[in-house]
């Protein structure tokens, strides 16, 4: 299906990974190809998302980048120059989805195509090869000494009450350098299948995704988001491994993190949910992932009748667990330290369904290839706040990283 989707300039396709959650609504959705497509960096162009969804009562995807955030809060700035070069936000209706359901029984496609000429398309395509990826040495914008001068110097802020927590990440890079993106991806789903992957093309662009962390989610009127914060190593030795996952249950740093972003959501949602209807589902849940286990919070609301089903996204993105808190003070920290301009990394990419349902991811664990320019990158990071060790917060970015260089060791 994957390399029969390498004929379009546009696709997205989303794969769950097989992970059994009640929340999940398919196994793995792809749309390829546009029959209409809006981009802009305007802020109201949510706006005009929720009206098309009206007029065409279609399948729409796309994705948001986090320097959106320009958009919605005009005096924010971002002063890195652009290197992948996605749109600040961009969803298409595309000519082709095919889905499975969550309990893989059937696989359906919806095109303005024949289906059936489709279908036979893809089943002529042969499946993806695994073959091994190019040596690859990632360069950083960032060294141990000035990451750890930096947390010092956000710590202080902290200490000064400017913040009380704030997502600080750092770029890793190849430049001039080859792939084959699609088996990035496959290298990468294999290696980190996790519950919101994704594998994304417009035009010369790419993203390879292995994302855990589900931005937002809406079900009718209910509006869910799983925000995550506690991150801890995996270990071969299960005695070991079940110590290392009851370590990060119990952890006060960890803990702490995590119900200050819940807390953030929880407001976030309140601004397009209606009064008291905002719940925490779950608080401090340990979810178990290849690499690592993660801490994660799930907070659900009823969106407020008759307003667009996009002023949810509007009022809660950019996203709690990649900004911190407040908000709007710990953007203009971001810009200001990290050494990169963020672009597509912790914005977010999913779908809106002919029925008004969406669900969007939190793009983390992610590697970007631009093929005009030959330029690979991530970003990895963690949140800060005022007891955080310098050196601890080193190690859990680089092992984040290494999970990305992994595959081209």
């Amino acid at each position: 299906m994957l390399n029969w989707a390498k004929q379009f300039s546009i696709f997205l396709f989303l794969d769950s990974n097989s992970y059994n959650n009640v929340y999940s609504s398919y196994e793995c959705l792809l749309a390829a190809g546009s029959v209409h497509t809006i981009n802009d960096g305007r802020s109201d162009l949510l706006s005009e998302l929720n009206d098309l969804h009206e007029d065409r009562q279609d399948w729409i995807f796309g994705h948001i980048n986090y320097d959106h955030k320009n958009s919605l809060e005009p005096k924010l700035v971002s002063r890195h120059p652009v290197k992948n070069g996605f749109a600040d936000i961009q969803f298409f209706i595309p000519g082709t989805v095919c889905h499975i359901n969550t309990a893989q029984t059937v696989f359906t496609i919806e095109s303005f195509d024949d289906p059936a000429v489709v279908y036979k398309a893809i089943c002529e395509r042969k499946a993806v090869e695994s073959k091994p990826l190019p040596s690859l040495q990632f360069k950083s914008t960032t060294g141990k000494e000035e990451y750890i001068e930096t947390i010092a110097k956000l710590r202080s802020h902290i200490a000064d009450g400017d913040c009380y927590e704030i997502n600080y990440c750092c770029e890793g890079y190849c430049e001039h350098v080859d792939v084959e993106p699609l088996q990035v991806f496959d290298a990468l789903n294999t290696l980190s299948p996790a519950p919101f992957s994704a594998y994304y093309r417009c035009d010369d662009k790419y993203m390879m995704c292995a994302s855990p962390e589900r931005y937002l989610r809406k079900t009718g009127s209910k509006i869910l988001s799983q925000p995550i914060k506690g991150t801890a190593r995996r270990y071969n030795d299960n005695e070991q491994d079940e110590a290392i996952k009851e370590n990060l249950r119990n952890d006060i740093k960890e803990r702490t993190e995590n119900v200050m972003i819940t807390d953030l959501v929880r407001n976030d949602l309140a601004r397009s949910c209606e009064t008291g209807s905002i719940n925490v589902d779950e608080l401090f849940g340990i979810y178990t992932f290849p690499q690592v286990h993660q801490m994660i919070s799930t907070v659900s609301g009823t969106l407020k009748q008759g307003v667009p089903f996009t002023d949810a996204i509007h009022y809660s993105f950019p996203i709690g667990s990649m900004t911190g808190a407040p908000k709007y003070k710990v953007m203009q920290l971001i810009d200001k330290y990290e050494q990169s301009r963020r672009e597509l990394f912790s914005g977010t990419v999913g779908y809106i369904s002919p029925a008004g349902d969406f669900d969007f991811n939190v793009i983390i664990r992610s590697l970007f290839y631009n093929a005009g320019t030959k330029y690979l990158s991530y970003q990895t990071g963690g949140a800060i706040t005022y007891d955080s060790v310098a050196e601890k917060e080193w190690d859990e970015m680089r092992l984040k990283a290494w999970a990305l260089e992994r595959i081209f060791a």
